[in-house]
């Protein structure tokens, strides 16, 4: 069942093949696909959890890996959109977070868009009729010499937007945020971007401008209403981010960007973007939660996405993808890039408060790399890990499955059986935790894992790797 749903809007789609996306050899380190059970803690080194991989099964098949993202146990749709209207198909991966589906040709989607919209007008016919009779407003009527009743409004001067509200952050960051139309031989659709440059460069999610790769077209939509052609210039489907440059640009209001790690749950927040094709639309909300574990995996061999998300309550839809999430100082602390969405609406995925973005902070070195047309680099532990809990359900984390010869978690100690529940001081419940709390750090930084090892709590330090050089880094 899909329940996730990765902001992007399609009008033609086809279902992907389950598949790992990672493509690395289980040696470089990962985290299980599966929400199994993995070894209690104390258990013996090696010893196989419910769900996960026996001796000699494919471990693609059942556990993550760090220095490739996401998590298979998770399913994710993503927030582009796809034509005018979004039509997303049924679940494609396992879990709460699944891969939207690949583009596929359907007449008679627009024929029940067209009826849809007949029945929409309908209703909002009679509302707004209903509205008129029933409200009374702070105008006033009168009744000429003749009998007849003439209408008149109250008067109001437009004033200038306060600081620090919606509308001001509306003002002052609508001019950077650009729609993304993409062309290519799987259809075609629309996402969104932020402008970082004055010559054009624009930072949007990969899966926005993946259909685009291979031969396709890629155009951009100003907030002015020109339009012109552009060009990917760098890719991360691991953290899944894009730079693409508009044609011929300059004199553009680049974005101010903010820090992601001055965010406090319940702060104010607004999210900008071209949800379902509709450019320029703004929403707003508050931080509902810092840190949460989102894995976007899309199967058939391709890369995962897994990273410690922003979860706002403003609402994001698909074409909202690339678009930014805005502190009340109009800076953009994250990347939105995916929604939840109930199992009732599958059929047609939208918001229902559950959005979540790419916090700025901790991607922003993949952003320079991308920028200066160099490969990304990305943090790695070296192991293999999976869900862990206790028979009691006391203790729950990420279980060491396998440690790679020579990586960071050799190095610092770490052993088979050992169950990671905390990194510096932030907890880890399972595996996809554990992955995306390592994403978030740059290869070189320093860590503190705490473990259970044996029934008693023990603390190693690392120093993480770079998949530099790595196969599918």
């Amino acid at each position: 069942m899909n329940e996730y749903d990765r902001n992007r809007d399609f009008d033609e789609t086809q279902p992907i093949p389950q598949g790992d996306r990672s493509g690395r050899p289980a040696a470089e380190g990962g985290v299980a696909p599966e929400a199994g059970a993995a070894p209690e803690a104390g258990a013996a080194p090696g010893a196989a959890a419910p769900g996960a991989a026996a001796p000699g099964q494919d471990a693609a098949e059942h556990v993550h890996r760090y220095g490739d993202a996401g998590a298979q146990h998770t399913a994710v749709y993503d927030t582009r959109t796809w034509g005018e209207q979004q039509f997303f198909g049924g679940p494609v991966g396992q879990g709460p977070y699944a891969p939207a589906e690949r583009p596929r040709r359907s007449g008679a989607l627009t024929a029940g868009v067209l009826v849809g919209a007949l029945v929409i007008g309908g209703l909002a016919g009679l509302a707004g009729a209903a509205t008129y009779d029933l409200v009374d407003s702070e105008g006033t009527s009168s009744t000429s010499g003749n009998g007849s009743t003439q209408t008149s409004v109250v008067e109001r001067d437009d004033t200038p937007a306060e600081a620090g509200s919606v509308e001001a952050v509306a003002s002052s960051v609508l001019p950077s945020v650009v729609k993304i139309n993409v062309r290519g031989s799987q259809g075609q659709g629309s996402g969104s971007g932020v402008v970082i440059s004055e010559d054009g460069e624009i930072l949007t999610n990969y899966h926005v401008v993946e259909v685009a790769e291979q031969g396709g077209a890629v155009s951009v939509a100003f907030n002015d209403g020109s339009t012109t052609t552009a060009e990917v210039i760098g890719t991360d489907p691991m953290t899944d981010l894009a730079i693409i440059k508009a044609d011929d640009a300059s004199g553009l209001t680049p974005a101010k960007l903010g820090q992601s790690g001055n965010l406090d749950v319940g702060e104010e927040v607004v999210a900008i973007g071209s949800p379902f094709g509709l450019e320029a639309t703004v929403t707003s909300g508050i931080i509902s939660a810092l840190n949460r574990p989102v894995s976007v995996g899309e199967q058939g061999g391709g890369m995962d996405t897994t990273y410690p998300a922003i979860q706002t309550d403003a609402a994001i839809n698909p074409g909202n993808s690339g678009g930014p999430l805005v502190n009340m100082q109009g800076e953009v602390v994250g990347i939105n890039s995916s929604i939840r969405t109930s199992s009732s609406s599958l059929g047609q995925g939208g918001s229902i408060g559950l959005g979540f973005a790419i916090p700025l902070d901790e991607v922003l070195p993949i952003v320079d790399q991308l920028r200066q047309g160099e490969a990304p680099t990305h943090a790695r532990l070296g192991v293999q890990v999976t869900d862990a809990q206790s028979q009691d359900g006391l203790l729950t984390g990420a279980g060491v499955a396998d440690v790679e010869n020579g990586s960071a978690a050799d190095e610092a100690g770490l052993e088979e059986g050992d169950v990671v529940i905390k990194v510096d001081d932030r907890p880890i419940t399972d595996a996809s935790s554990l992955v995306a709390t390592i994403r978030g750090h740059r290869p070189g930084d320093t860590v503190t894992l705490t473990v259970v090892r044996d029934d008693e709590q023990v603390e190693v330090q690392a120093t993480l790797d770079s998949d530099e050089g790595q196969p599918a880094s």
